[in-house]
């Protein structure tokens, strides 16, 4: 026998074996080994992930407690004493009658008696409070659904993401948590502009960006490991629309150095924010700027429609969920093999109602048929969940195999917005990880991996895998 005929065999036994120890694992009937698995193993990146919907909680309120050194100090609605009968504006601002709404110091200082009567220092509040402070920041009930998320999740965050300082540890918290799990990049979607010191002034967008660049040089932030980009977001259904769109397109433009694109984010079922409103502004920004890329929402929605081929023909290299593509046969034959990569998001679509059932999502015939996709976790402080939630969900649902879930990493990191020579540096550092991984799965299987790590709520509750 040659050596190159051995050399090939002994390649292909090798894969049969890292196959075999996985097929083992995933058909054993033990959640809780699948679940260690998927949470060890080396993953690539997460390409969908909103900066200020992937904090848990706990977080959140640990975190703006501690800025009050820098003079943040907020208080909480607790109480509805009529003081005013304000229901809030067209697009849900300041909505009077809603529970747990984080308001500044400086804001409320401005409030009539009676409102402030409705107030409470966050810093103060009793443990029933807190409990459903963070309650009101995450999907936790089964009537819960878009109506709660959109119309009420981001309300109650209020000021605390308009403080870019609070945004920044919230970036630094999730690097840290996404690195524990083996993710080796991120794209945060943030938005632009906005930003407000203790006193009520604003903070201007380059004054945010040189925040959050101190805070990843950091050294605690470089020791996640965890390589970070960002994408400028603009709420698609706003009047003032085309105008954020030029801002955060010119943004992008001028510090590539870490905003790599532009996203467009809002319920697509408004029919304001539809992608072909943008067509000219984008024609007339690409004859002004280069290198500017795009990763829009699209086919978020639940009836049939040509959001995601009108979205490609914005200029979109990437689809936010695609959920809709399924029923649109000549974009699907189009997006077969590339380019384009959809970024599938299965907690987000269930929690929202998108689909009822994991049976009706098509995530496993765009997979299967070549169409480019990556898991990822879209708003999962809100979901309480985790991006190894996510490779689970698809490994329970659909069977997934060994090879499905490296290539799921690996379309991640082929995909992502960053220079060839970056791209090759994480795809390189993939490879060699997960060929390590492979090894000890294969000589001792899952007694070399760590302990079982703590799951989330969303897992918790639909699988009844809780530690």
């Amino acid at each position: 026998m040659t050596k190159p005929l051995v050399l090939v065999l002994l390649l292909l036994q090798a894969q049969a074996a890292s196959a075999d120890w996985f097929d083992d694992i995933r058909s054993n009937g033990r959640s809780e080994d699948l679940y260690r698995v998927l949470h060890y193993m080396p993953k690539g990146g997460d390409l969908h992930n909103h900066l200020s919907g992937a904090v848990f909680s706990e977080w959140w309120y640990e975190l703006a407690l501690a800025q009050a050194s820098r003079g943040y100090i907020y208080y909480t609605k607790v109480r509805i004493n009529n003081c005013r009968g304000y229901g809030g504006n067209e697009f849900g601002r300041d909505p009077y009658y809603l529970m747990f709404r984080n308001i500044m110091a400086v804001q409320y200082e401005a409030l009539s008696d009676c409102e402030q009567s409705e107030f409470k220092l966050l810093s103060a509040l009793d443990e029933i409070e807190k409990a459903a402070w963070r309650d009101s920041i995450r999907l936790d009930k089964p009537y819960e659904g878009r109506e709660e998320f959109f119309g009420t999740h981001w309300q109650r965050l209020g000021a605390l993401i308009t403080n870019p300082w609070l945004q920044a540890e919230i970036l630094y918290r999730n690097m840290q948590a996404s690195g524990d799990e083996g993710v080796s990049y991120i794209e945060f979607q943030v938005a632009g502009g906005g930003g407000l010191n203790p006193d009520g002034s604003s903070v201007s967008p380059a004054e945010e960006a040189a925040i959050l660049r101190a805070r990843l040089a950091q050294k605690d932030a470089i020791a996640t490991g965890v390589t970070v980009r960002f994408q400028l977001a603009i709420l698609r259904f706003l009047p003032n629309a085309e105008e954020q769109l030029r801002f955060v397109y010119q943004f992008v433009h001028d510090n590539s150095d870490l905003w790599v694109a532009v996203n467009m984010v809002g319920r697509e079922d408004n029919d304001k924010g539809h992608p072909r409103r943008f067509l000219s502004t984008m024609r007339d920004l690409r004859r002004q700027y280069s290198g500017v890329k795009l990763s829009i929402h699209a086919g978020e929605v639940d009836e049939p429609n040509s959001h995601v081929r009108e979205t490609l023909l914005l200029g979109a290299d990437r689809i936010g969920h695609g959920l809709n593509l399924i029923t649109d046969d000549d974009t699907m034959r189009l997006m077969r093999h590339g380019p384009y990569l959809v970024e599938i998001n299965l907690i987000s679509n269930l929690m929202l109602g998108y689909i009822d059932d994991y049976s009706q999502h098509p995530f496993p015939e765009y997979l299967r048929t070549g169409i480019p996709v990556a898991l990822s976790t879209d708003d999962r402080g809100m979901w309480d969940s985790t991006l190894t939630d996510e490779f689970f969900v698809a490994v329970k649902e659909f069977n997934l195999s060994w090879d499905e879930i490296k290539l799921l990493s690996r379309n991640s990191l082929a995909h992502a917005f960053v220079s060839p020579e970056l791209k090759q540096r994480l795809l390189d550092k993939y490879d060699e990880k997960i060929r390590r991984f492979e090894r000890k799965m294969d000589r001792s299987g899952i007694a070399k991996l760590g302990t079982m790590p703590e799951t989330r709520a969303f897992v918790c509750a639909r699988y009844e895998l809780c530690f």
